[in-house]
């Protein structure tokens, strides 16, 4: 808190703007752009190396979440204010801190994953601002930045390992998946049989982001089994190919999110809803629009 009290006598108007801006880098939009673009239009493993660490590293961050139940910077010490903008999207308990999770998951997975130098830096400066614009902005600690930052580091490394041997075993992706599924029942299981009863919209986020992974993960099950039988997908094309795929691919995949949600909104138990339209919408990301790739690869002559 001492860090966080002096970091509140550094802010001005124009830093607590810029710092908006880079906060939301590590929201969901900001991880499904840089996931659809590797996936679609680079390589279609690598962007399953970045799905995959950022599908753990939620379910990780939100175990720990409901296990420390730690409230956030303003809550513990009310005497403390945090930026108002921050506060809306500042859901859940504090530690560990969902927003460095996820963008040092995506931009670290993007530095080891490419060698330009430019974009080395440009991918290591973000993994270090978004961190702390969650401190600047007042609604994390360094423990809740710094825990995050340390699991995604380690989940890159994981994955990095995983898939090497899955370049050479291509089989062991099944393996990964199941593996994967498996995690996320035994999560959505125990969200749900401990916090069943729970009404703190802190508990209630969490429950709600355990399906939707499970739902993600299991859409994954068939993206993959699809593409290897059906779809085989490939991500080159000529540039302005690869901009209508990434662009109108991404307002499809956010169409069709918000599709589902209106049509499963009749199941009473809302955080179902969440896990049927994480289903459909990767399963719409993974194989629907890939299938038209073909299509677009045709213009690369």
């Amino acid at each position: 808190m001492d860090f966080l009290y002096f970091l509140e006598t550094i802010r001005n108007p124009i830093l607590d703007k810029i710092m908006l801006a880079v906060t939301f880098l590590g929201e969901e939009i900001p991880f499904m752009v840089a996931a659809m673009f590797v996936l679609w239009c680079v390589d279609k493993y690598k962007g399953y190396y970045l799905l995959f660490v950022g599908f753990l590293g939620t379910q990780i961050n939100q175990l720990l979440k409901v296990t420390f139940k730690i409230e956030r910077p303003w809550v513990k010490d009310p005497s403390f204010k945090a930026v108002e903008g921050a506060i809306p999207e500042a859901t859940g308990y504090s530690f560990p801190s969902g927003h460095t999770q996820s963008s040092v998951g995506v931009f670290g997975t993007l530095f080891v994953s490419f060698k330009n130098v430019a974009f080395k830096v440009l991918c290591l400066a973000l993994c270090l601002l978004v961190p702390f614009s969650r401190m600047y902005l007042g609604v994390h600690t360094p423990l809740d930045v710094g825990v995050s930052f340390a699991i995604a580091i380690l989940l890159i490394a994981f994955f990095g390992v995983i898939f090497k041997i899955i370049n050479k075993k291509p089989k062991g992706m099944r393996i990964l998946i199941a593996s994967m599924v498996l995690i996320s029942v035994l999560q959505v299981i125990y969200m749900t049989v401990t916090l069943y009863s729970a009404t703190e919209p802190e508990l209630v986020s969490s429950i709600k982001n355990a399906y939707k992974m499970l739902g993600a993960v299991l859409g994954m099950v068939v993206v993959y089994e699809l593409d290897v039988r059906y779809v085989n997908f490939n991500t080159k094309a000529v540039w302005w190919a690869q901009i209508i795929k990434l662009i109108g691919g991404l307002a499809l995949t956010v169409a069709v999110k918000e599709l589902c949600y209106f049509v499963f909104g009749f199941i009473p138990f809302e955080p179902l809803s969440r896990a049927f339209s994480y289903f459909v919408m990767v399963v719409f990301a993974g194989s629907v629009w890939p299938s038209t790739f073909k299509f677009f690869s045709r213009f690369e002559k």
